[in-house]
């Protein structure tokens, strides 16, 4: 069974789309969906996107990570979706729903939605201050965590660059006091309104660029005083805007991109 893909991506954080509004596809898990993401022997991304009809949005959009494990929600999959749709578009996801709409310049705007700070929402196995988790990791201290739809830990530095991610990452992300891993942010705050960030993803490692790293990283910094509620979000991929709300809903704006368009055989893979 020949299916057709859209390799896509939002700042060099890359996926492989595949649209099943009107072609039914065969059911796809972890297995199929780690070995298509595979740079090897694969079509290679970060996230798997999945677009099927949904019973309460316009579609529904469901993202697995390279190692094939299904996520909530990703920010930038969001706005490769929207700008394949070419139109305003609600998205149902596991985060909940979210709202795209392509604007003037070419880029995407997403509602997020509305961020969650409760312990129990990120979730941590234990009650703790999420303003200031009292824990720390190698020198990574006190971080931040905020569930925008998936899980994040944000650690203000004074030089993102200068973490080793690569070695942290992993060990942050599984540590028991996540019971459902998370992600790991390293930011430094450079103005008011811009922040330097570099994320590792839940089950993708590090990567160019993660939309719902920089909505919580923001939100996380606005929360700290350390910004206003409008900034530039510059990861290794390029620059995002993010703005919270007064009404507490999270909008980011950035571009998406398709690379190419192919096929593949499903037996291959499954």
């Amino acid at each position: 069974m020949q299916i057709p893909f859209t390799k896509m991506h939002g700042l060099g954080n890359d996926f492989v789309v595949l649209d099943a509004r009107e072609t039914r596809l065969p059911p796809l898990g972890p297995a199929t969906a780690a070995a298509l993401a595979d740079r090897h022997t694969g079509i290679g991304c970060d996230q798997l996107v999945l677009i099927e009809p949904s019973d309460r949005a316009d579609w529904k959009m469901r993202i697995f990570n390279a190692d094939g494990s299904e996520v909530e929600a990703c920010g930038n999959a969001a706005r490769a979706v929207g700008m394949l749709i070419g139109a305003a578009v609600s998205l149902e996801t596991l985060g909940g729903e979210i709202h795209a709409v392509p604007g003037d310049d070419g880029g995407i705007a997403v509602d997020m939605g509305v961020p969650r700070f409760g312990w129990q929402d990120i979730p941590l196995a234990y009650a703790m201050d999420t303003l200031s988790l009292p824990l720390g990791w190698d020198g990574l201290e006190n971080p931040v965590c905020v569930n925008v739809g998936n899980p994040h830990a944000v650690f203000f530095v004074g030089d993102a660059d200068a973490v080793a991610l690569d070695t942290l990452g992993p060990v942050i992300e599984n540590d028991a006091v996540f019971p459902e891993r998370i992600n790991v942010n390293v930011a430094n705050v450079t103005a008011r309104d811009a922040i330097s960030l570099r994320v590792w993803e839940r089950g993708a490692g590090l990567t160019r660029a993660c939309g719902t790293g920089a909505c919580a990283t923001a939100v996380a910094a606005m929360r700290r005083g350390l910004t206003d509620r409008e900034v530039t979000v510059t990861l290794p991929g390029g620059a995002l805007s993010i703005r919270w709300n007064d009404a507490d809903r999270i909008t980011m704006t950035g571009p998406a991109s398709i690379a190419f368009t192919g096929q593949f055989d499903w037996g291959d893979y499954a």
